[in-house]
């Protein structure tokens, strides 16, 4: 069998450490090369060193050095190092798997158009769990359009750099694409003051930061006499990866291509 070459970018992050470790149990990957930036600690180091194991593979700050033997890049850094990641892998046929939040309209361009020259599988959620989820809000939805206030509350870590999450905004654009709305005119991002009635067109967010809170995300639907909460909470960064690694195999025969975890998992 041909193991997939997968490289990790933020190897010495919490999520790089959690990838790698994900890479090294799957009988079908192997990992290749691990990145992270100039003035990291750890730089040298084998990239096992956290888990007690030897593999072979050194922490990089030099691209060439880190991706050249890959057939694919995971990524959970942060945007410009994403873009920057994304550059090399396009000039070399790497495919990509990104889990990176935070993008601006314009990184998400960039990403779009490397699409046309290699496969990505790009998702502000790798966990299973939440794309089953965005699923059911998909559905639920269409059946609350009219009648409920919508609201989305999710909570993080204090290290956590973007708000609302990724996936929490992912979320949102499934709900206002299931009722026929726009999320960039009906999404309301904070409320202080007398703001007065709640617009029902609106879809709420409200976000949380503390402690070290993996990610919780709750969906509520608010009628009259009733409301309906549907509910996704991570306790462990291990299912991104595990969720990372089908990403990688779905892109195995791919060449080119924009897909992200509902592609990955059949849900469309």
């Amino acid at each position: 069998m041909n193991k997939m070459k997968i490289a990790i970018a933020g190897a010495n992050g919490r999520m790089g450490h959690i990838l790698i470790e994900a890479v090294l149990k799957a009988d079908d990957a192997i990992l290749t090369g691990a990145l992270d930036v100039a003035n990291a600690s750890g730089l040298g180091n084998d990239a096992g060193l956290f888990l007690g194991e030897k593999t072979g593979v050194s922490i990089e700050s030099d691209m060439d050095k880190a991706f050249g033997n890959a057939e694919y890049v995971i990524d959970f850094t942060r945007p410009a190092g994403t873009l920057e990641h994304l550059a090399y892998c396009v000039e070399k046929r790497i495919k990509m798997i990104i889990g990176t939040t935070g993008f601006d309209d314009n990184g998400k361009k960039v990403i779009e158009e490397a699409s046309k020259i290699i496969p990505i599988v790009f998702a502000p959620n790798m966990s299973v769990g939440v794309n089953v989820t965005m699923k059911l809000l998909e559905i639920a939805a269409r059946n609350f359009a009219e009648g409920y206030d919508i609201e989305v509350i999710e909570a993080h870590h204090r290290h956590k750099v973007d708000a609302p999450s990724g996936t929490a905004l992912k979320m949102g654009e499934v709900i206002a694409n299931a009722i026929g709305r726009d999320l960039a005119e009906c999404a309301v991002y904070s409320r202080e003051g007398i703001t007065g009635e709640r617009d029902p067109s609106t879809i709420g967010f409200s976000t949380i930061r503390g402690g070290d809170i993996v990610g919780d995300h709750t969906v509520l639907f608010a009628g009259t006499g009733e409301r309906i909460e549907i509910t996704h909470k991570s306790a462990s960064r291990a299912t991104y990866a595990q969720g990372s690694l089908r990403a990688a195999r779905f892109l195995a025969d791919k060449t080119n291509g924009l897909f992200d975890m509902q592609d990955v998992l059949h849900l469309k």
